[in-house]
């Protein structure tokens, strides 16, 4: 990258010229600083971030707060990391990763510094202690995720009601009565805020379509395998037809085993719909339809956001949900 002397020997000017034509912060002629515009532009000549934040100038980079934590779960967390970093080089945006666990540290530090000119929120909580800060602070930030309080705030999310509702929806249509849930251990209840969201989804679409529902979240580490054995027997027992399930990849697979173990085919004998997968459900040893959860779409719009926002182009505040679709693998069929 060229240095500010190269620009002030290519535009036959001072160093210090070079810096006030760029910064804005003397006058300078209009033909001056046309020529050293040219002279950086050619040479392909960037103030660095102090200099820029200085200016009162954009610094092309969101700050992405995204905590990383023992019991995140990398590769549905990463998949956003990855679809807001793409999202934003096509706004010409670089990202500044932010994997504090204790997550409004690294998010007060770079709105103190100025460094960004934007903030993305990921990983979100119902109580988030970003919230709180973030009407606190001058940098426009926008949320990937609802927390219970959002008034005021700019959130994007996947409508995770409307993706329960579409999965019990299309096992009611096919016949089934007597639907079983699998979803996540109880504490992600607690500490994330899509989880509730599906769960409420699921219950609301049971009571509106009249269908028996019977849920089950199996616990963390070693017990994890065991319940969801024990979940999926004892759904069998009650006569439950068809499985929603809401959980990671390893889960759907061990449910997958238990109704194999149990002599059920799928769709035959049981039907089966995963909500807001973010791997393929087409690669399992049984090929299940699902309601993605798609980061690019929630990511774009977010990015598409914040760049309005640091634009200084007024967004209303609020929460925009991204609708689900449905993928069909050939998984539900009518009860036998």
């Amino acid at each position: 990258m060229a240095k500010i002397h190269e620009v002030a020997e290519a535009a036959g000017v001072s160093i210090s010229t070079v810096s006030y034509a760029l910064s804005g912060k003397r006058s300078i002629s209009p033909a001056t600083r046309e020529r050293v515009e040219r002279a950086a532009a050619r040479l392909g000549y960037e103030p660095n971030a102090g200099a820029r934040m200085l200016a009162g100038r954009r610094t092309h980079i969101f700050a992405l707060t995204e905590p990383f934590r023992a019991d995140t779960h990398a590769p549905t967390h990463m998949s956003f990391v990855l679809a807001t970093s793409i999202a934003a080089r096509r706004y010409d945006y670089d990202i500044l990763l932010l994997t504090d666990a204790e997550a409004s540290a690294g998010m007060r530090r770079v709105s103190a510094s100025g460094l960004v000119d934007g903030i993305l929120v990921l990983d979100v909580a119902p109580q988030d202690d970003r919230v709180a800060l973030s009407r606190a602070i001058d940098v426009p930030t926008v949320f990937i995720g609802v927390p219970d309080d959002a008034e005021g705030l700019v959130c994007v999310d996947l409508d995770f009601e409307a993706a329960a509702g579409l999965a019990v929806d299309r096992l009611a249509e096919a016949g089934h009565r007597r639907i079983g849930f699998i979803g996540h251990p109880e504490t992600a209840y607690v500490r994330s805020n899509f989880p509730p969201r599906v769960r409420r989804g699921v219950e609301d679409a049971a009571r509106r379509r009249g269908v028996t529902l019977a849920t089950a979240f199996p616990g963390e580490g070693d017990e994890r395998r065991r319940d969801i054995g024990e979940a999926v027997r004892r759904m069998i027992a009650e006569g439950v037809t068809a499985l929603a399930l809401h959980c990671d990849d390893a889960a759907h697979a061990a449910v997958l085993a238990e109704l194999t173990a149990a002599g059920l085919a799928v769709p035959a004998q049981m039907s089966v719909v995963s909500i807001g997968s973010s791997f393929d459900t087409s690669s399992f040893s049984t090929p299940l339809d699902r309601i993605p959860l798609e980061p690019d779409t929630s990511c774009e719009l977010a990015v598409e956001l914040a760049s309005r926002l640091a634009d200084g182009e007024h967004v209303e505040p609020g929460v925009r949900l991204t609708a689900p679709h449905y993928q069909a693998f050939g998984s539900v069929s009518p009860p036998r």
